[in-house]
């Protein structure tokens, strides 16, 4: 509420629920104050069968959810002792003291079924709320998931998610499917598949973009009978208009598919950056099993680096500038020469706020990919923010070696 945390929960959340066919129409956020809480839960409960609320699990003086809501639902705590023994089994692997505090944590209503925290101490909780506690009516249920994202993304998955699919199903078919394409803008990709489309959405498919840098997401539902045929049909327009611009789907990432195509080809990869900073070798390295394939990365941010490291000559650097098609070119086959992999990969660029020109604006890169047969450059300019154009860059360089990686197939 302070405007100093971003809340991911909401986002996720969302996103989560709408794929499984539920329809989210409100999300409140309120301070860490008992009175707010309480007074947010009690206003849900009179409109909805379900409540969800994160955060305000812990330890601290500031986590309030737990007392807030059991006193508001006159339900007594007590100290559950296989928690109690988890959250001391968690501090002994530690080798740190268990602080009375921490304790806290294993106080749980009357009635409620907990939700075992395997990233942390503190764990969810789920409260049937009985009717009489509601007015009358139905009962409803209270999901309590604890605040840090690591915690709560695996709790929800793994136990909410699937109770949630018993207890409340989704009342009409749903069918959803994202898929992401690099390299287009998002009004040329929908000046591509729009009218190819319009029947579809005559009959109910509703389309959507979605578009961050150097990706865009093309957002593809449809609910009520025929839904899945229909967003089927619209996946198959989609990928035939737009062709290899599109690199995953659902929750894929371009690292991630590009990892996974040098796994399958049994290809190993390098990188050289100086613009980027180590970006790409950080997205890459963020793949799980990427040791199989990438064997090292430079940041060669300076010329001498870029000389002693990769061996481009003092002489090219001066004719031609560290930005440069030629630089790139060299920085590449250095890479790929000093580590032996495949493919080499390198970037060069001006990030900015400062250091361009007219002949070479903030926002230029230049990139190149080295492999046996050759070494392809390409030029882009990202006039953007600096941590915009990093990231940009990063994107359109991993893309570069997945479009490569596809054209080595044919």
């Amino acid at each position: 509420m302070l405007g100093r945390v971003l809340n991911t929960h909401q986002q996720w959340l969302c996103r989560q629920l709408s794929d499984a066919g539920y329809e989210v129409v409100r999300q409140v956020a309120v301070p860490d104050a008992a009175e707010a809480i309480g007074e947010a839960v009690e206003e849900a409960l009179q409109r909805a069968d379900l409540v969800l609320t994160t955060g305000g699990l812990g330890p601290t003086s500031d986590d309030l959810t737990r007392a807030e809501i059991s006193r508001r639902l006159g339900l007594e705590t007590h100290v559950d002792r296989g928690v109690l023994e988890v959250i001391e089994e968690f501090f002994r692997r530690r080798g740190r003291e268990v602080l009375e505090s921490v304790k806290v944590q294993a106080l749980v209503p009357e009635g409620a079924v907990v939700l075992p925290n395997a990233h942390g101490t503190a764990p969810g909780l789920r409260i049937e709320v009985p009717s009489r506690a509601r007015g009358g009516g139905r009962a409803a249920h209270v999901v309590l998931l604890p605040g840090p994202p690591r915690e709560l993304r695996p709790m929800f998955a793994e136990q909410v998610l699937p109770w949630l699919l018993r207890a409340f199903p989704p009342s009409a078919e749903r069918a959803a499917r994202v898929l992401r394409a690099a390299g287009w803008g998002e009004s040329a990709i929908e000046e591509t598949i729009g009218p190819a489309l319009a029947g579809l959405v005559a009959e109910g498919l509703v389309l959507g973009y979605c578009a961050r840098p150097g990706d865009v997401e093309v957002r593809l539902e449809s609910r009520g009978e025929g839904a899945a045929g229909r967003v089927a049909a619209a996946e198959s327009v989609v990928r035939h208009r737009l062709g290899g611009a599109i690199y995953g789907a659902g929750e894929e990432t371009m690292e991630g598919v590009t990892v996974g195509m040098l796994r399958e080809r049994g290809r190993t990869l390098a990188v050289a950056e100086s613009c980027t900073g180590g970006l790409v070798a950080h997205r890459v390295t963020n793949v799980p099993g990427a040791s199989e394939v990438f064997l090292a990365g430079w940041v060669t941010y300076s010329n001498a680096a870029k000389t002693r490291w990769l061996g481009v000559p003092a002489q090219l650097l001066a004719e031609e500038g560290a930005v440069s098609a030629a630089v790139a070119r060299a920085m590449a086959e250095g890479v790929r020469k000093e580590s032996g992999a495949d493919y080499g990969l390198a970037l060069t660029g001006i990030a900015g706020p400062g250091g361009g020109s007219p002949a070479k604006p903030v926002g230029t890169v230049f990139m190149a990919l080295a492999e046996a047969c050759g070494t392809r450059v390409e030029h882009h300019l990202n006039a953007m923010d600096r941590e915009t154009f990093k990231w940009i860059a990063s994107q359109q360089a991993l893309d570069m070696a997945r479009r490569e990686l596809i054209e080595s197939d044919g």
